[in-house]
C-alpha cells in the first residue's frame, strides 16, 4: 500500500490554469474521492498523477519517492476508464491478461492470476467468460474486465476516472457497492474521480471537492456534507438553495423578508439551506422558535418517487423544498431549523 503526495503540483493550457497549485495527501490503503463541477481539474490532477500529464511545476511523490518525471508505465498505477477501453478483437481473457503478458509473466501464472482476478470482481462463470468477446458483455459486466484488467498488474495506486458514469443507474448502484467492497477486500491506494457527489460520499473514505483548479474542501464524506466550509461547497453538495441577503446585528434580510439572525457576519450575505431540510406549513401557522420562516407561493410540485419536490417562489426568487407527498399550489410557508440555514460572507 503506497501513500501518495501532490506538493504545489500546477498545470497550465494556454491562458487556463487547470491546477492552481493543488497539494494533497492520499492516504495509503484508502480510497479518495476527487469530487467537482466539469472543469474543476479534477481528471487532470489524476492524469498528472498517472503521468499522462506533464505538470508545468510541484512534485509528485509515492511513499516519499518523486515520480514526477516517470512516465507512466514505471510508477506502477493502473487506470480504469470512463469508456471500459478494453480490445475489441480480444477476448475477456485476453484483455485481461495483456498487462501481465507485457510483462513477460510465466503462462501458468498468467492463467492463474488472471482467473483469480476475474473471480475477484465476481464476474459471473467463468469458463463462458473467459472466451467471449467485450461486444457480448453487458456495460456492467464489461467495467468489472476493465478493472479487472487494472487490478491484475497489482498496481501501487488503483486510478479511477467517472468508471460508472456510462452505466445505468441500477447497475451504477450495484457495482458502487462492489467497489467498496473489492476496495477494502484488495487494501490497495485508490483515487476515484467523479463529478457524481452521490458515488463520492456512498465510495470514499476522505471527499476531496475541487473548484477551478483549487482545493476546497477536503474531509470524510460526513464533515464534507454536514460541515460545508465555503459557500460553494454548501451549494454544490446536496440539493441546495441560495439566496442573496444583508445581515445586520440580530436581523437578517432575504428574499424580501425580515428574519431573526444571531450570526456574527455583516453585511452582504450568501444563504444556504437544503431543500430537505424545509419543512412546509400554512402561512398562518404560528411562529417556532430555533426556526428560520419565510412566506412564498408554492408554483409547481414534481413526483420523483421516493418523494416530491416542490418549487416555491419567494419574491424573485424560486427555491426547493421536499417532502414525502404531495401539496396544494399557492400560499405556503418554509420553516428550516435555524442550525440548517448557513449563512456566509
Amino acid at each position: 500500500m503506497v501513500e501518495v503526495q501532490v506538493e504545489n503540483v500546477r498545470k497550465t493550457y494556454g491562458k487556463v490554469e487547470a491546477l492552481k497549485g493543488v497539494s494533497l495527501d492520499f492516504k495509503s490503503g484508502r480510497l479518495t474521492a476527487i469530487l467537482g463541477p466539469s472543469g474543476c481539474g479534477k481528471t487532470t490532477l489524476l492524469r498528472s498523477i498517472a503521468g499522462f500529464i506533464e505538470v508545468d511545476a510541484g512534485r509528485i511523490l509515492f511513499d516519499g519517492e518523486e515520480v514526477t518525471g516517470l512516465p507512466p508505465q514505471r510508477r506502477g498505477t493502473a487506470m480504469v476508464f470512463q469508456n471500459y477501453a478494453l480490445w475489441p478483437h480480444m477476448t475477456i481473457f485476453e484483455n485481461v491478461a495483456y498487462g501481465l503478458r507485457l510483462q513477460k509473466v510465466p503462462a501458468t501464472e498468467i492463467r492463474r492470476r488472471v482467473q483469480k482476478v476475474l473471480a475477484l470482481v465476481e464476474i459471473g462463470n467463468l469458463a463462458d467468460v473467459e472466451s467471449r468477446k467485450p461486444s457480448a458483455l453487458s456495460g456492467g459486466q464489461q467495467q468489472r474486465v476493465a478493472l479487472a484488467r487494472a487490478l491484475v498488474v497489482e498496481p501501487k495506486v488503483l486510478l479511477m476516472d467517472e468508471p460508472l458514469s456510462n452505466l445505468d443507474a441500477k447497475v451504477r448502484q450495484r457495482l458502487r457497492a462492489e467497489l467498496r467492497r473489492l476496495q477494502k477486500q484488495v487494501g490497495i491506494t485508490a483515487i476515484y474521480v467523479t463529478h457524481d457527489q452521490e458515488e463520492a460520499l456512498a465510495l470514499a473514505d476522505t471527499v476531496v471537492l475541487m473548484d477551478q483548479g483549487t482545493i476546497v474542501q477536503t474531509g470524510t464524506p460526513q464533515e464534507i456534507y454536514l460541515k460545508p466550509t465555503t459557500a460553494f461547497a454548501a451549494e454544490f453538495l446536496g440539493v441546495s438553495n441560495q439566496l442573496e441577503g444583508e445581515a445586520t446585528e440580530g436581523k437578517l434580510v432575504v428574499a424580501g423578508q425580515s428574519v431573526p439572525y444571531a450570526g456574527a457576519i455583516r453585511g452582504r450575505v450568501t444563504v444556504i439551506f437544503r431543500a430537505s431540510d424545509i419543512q412546509m406549513e400554512e402561512p398562518s401557522a404560528p411562529p417556532r422558535a430555533g426556526t428560520v420562516a419565510l412566506n412564498g407561493v408554492l408554483e409547481e410540485s414534481l413526483f420523483l418517487g421516493a418523494h416530491y419536490r416542490h418549487y416555491i417562489r419567494l419574491g424573485g426568487v424560486v427555491v426547493m423544498a421536499d417532502s414525502p407527498g404531495p401539496r396544494p399550489t399557492g400560499p405556503i410557508r418554509l420553516v428550516v431549523p435555524a442550525e440548517k440555514v448557513q449563512v456566509y460572507g
